[in-house]
């Protein structure tokens, strides 16, 4: 082999070699790319999980409420109930 083919078979080995490690970077930023977007998934789904748990424990406290409001819209029931008995003139005009 000459000089000259050896030169040109380093040459050419040298831009194989320097291509692959130029893949292998741009196959390494992909991939911390990849990691940032799944950490970044991973948040939003902790972030919906929590605000779930929050509307579930608001709509169970809003449940819990419910009888309580009824008893108080029972109670003004009566007492307009019995105010309207009292005065049934009223009620006519």
């Amino acid at each position: 082999m000459t000089d000259k083919e050896l030169k040109h078979l380093i040459e050419t080995n040298a831009k194989t070699v320097q291509a692959m490690l130029d893949e292998m970077a741009e196959t390494r930023q992909e991939r911390q790319e990849l990691r940032e977007g799944m950490l970044q998934i991973q948040n939003a789904v902790s972030q919906l999980m929590n605000i779930q748990e929050r509307i579930t424990n608001l709509l169970i406290s809003l449940d819990g409420d419910r009888p309580t409001i009824l008893k108080k819209l029972s109670a003004l029931e009566t007492k307009l109930d019995q105010l309207l008995q009292q005065n049934p003139t009223d009620e006519l005009g």
